[in-house]
């Protein structure tokens, strides 16, 4: 595996476990400071190494009458305004080949969402930023598949990857995981994260919006982090049953500590050394 930076943190190669955490879309830079601030204390509280998420436009409601955000320019100012109160690095989707250049003079790390994971265009204007890029395996796409990104990437001169795992479309309406997409996306060489939130989602469940069920947030978090994922993300808001989008999914701001303290224990117990065997 090849081990990424992003900022003073090391991603992969038995490294801390990664959290990828924030409200799915910008709601103003007062409230986006405030759940940066709290995820920061919880980052130093339980020790772990965190990036904050929040996406400055949501190119993919299901409405187009829906919420999607703030925009580039006052988007990227709330990021930079996170990473100056907070140190902590940030990350936000990039849609369109155009917007690379300037969230890659903010952010450590630009996401690529999984409905453009085969946009070549894309792929190579963030590569070319040189900073660390997570591609979001697609919903339609094998995990096998994601060994072409990585390739993309390298091919303009950036190896510093992340593949993240956020379910597979299964009929109409959900998704499903198949765990072995961890070890399977890691032959690429690079470290995989695995979105838990996202993974719960029921796309256009709710006729005009995207349904979810956040309790099986933690069920499939510990899950990956058995499978040996190298980070876990997890879309988080104060008040998740008001938010403007995704709020069926996201995990409740208070109570991500939590799910923090599960995936750690699973963490510590699968590096732990196997007992001995007791001869019959």
């Amino acid at each position: 595996m090849n081990p990424v930076e992003v900022g003073s943190y090391r991603v992969g190669g038995g490294s801390p476990l990664l959290w990828i955490c924030g409200p799915c879309v910008i709601e103003g830079r007062d409230f986006t400071l405030r759940v940066a601030e709290t995820l920061q204390r919880t980052a130093d509280d339980l020790g772990v190494p965190l990036v904050f998420k929040a996406s400055f436009d949501k190119a993919n409601r299901t409405s187009g009458k829906s919420f999607r955000g703030v925009g580039l320019d006052e988007g990227l100012k709330t990021l930079d305004a996170v990473r100056r109160a907070t140190g902590l690095p940030v990350t936000t989707d990039v849609h369109e080949p155009g917007q690379a250049a300037a969230v890659g003079e903010v952010c450590e790390v630009l996401q690529v969402p999984a409905f453009l994971a085969r946009q070549t265009d894309l792929l190579e204007a963030c590569g070319k930023t040189g900073r660390v890029v997570n591609v979001k395996k697609g919903q339609f796409m094998a995990p096998w598949d994601m060994a072409n990104v990585v390739a993309k990437l390298a091919e303009v001169g950036n190896r510093r990857v992340l593949l993240t795992e956020r379910g597979t479309t299964f009929g109409y309406g959900m998704l499903v995981n198949d765990l072995r997409a961890v070890p399977w996306m890691q032959e690429t060489g690079a470290p995989v994260i695995f979105d838990a939130t996202h993974s719960v989602q029921r796309p256009a469940a709710l006729g005009d919006r995207t349904g979810g069920d956040r309790a099986m947030v933690p069920v499939l978090a510990r899950a990956a982090v058995a499978a040996g994922c190298d980070g876990v993300f997890v879309e988080t808001h104060p008040d998740p049953d008001h938010a403007p989008s995704d709020g069926p999914n996201m995990v409740p701001l208070d109570r991500l500590p939590d799910l923090v303290r599960l995936c750690l224990r699973v963490r510590a117990a699968i590096a732990s050394p196997s007992p001995p065997s007791h001869p019959s």
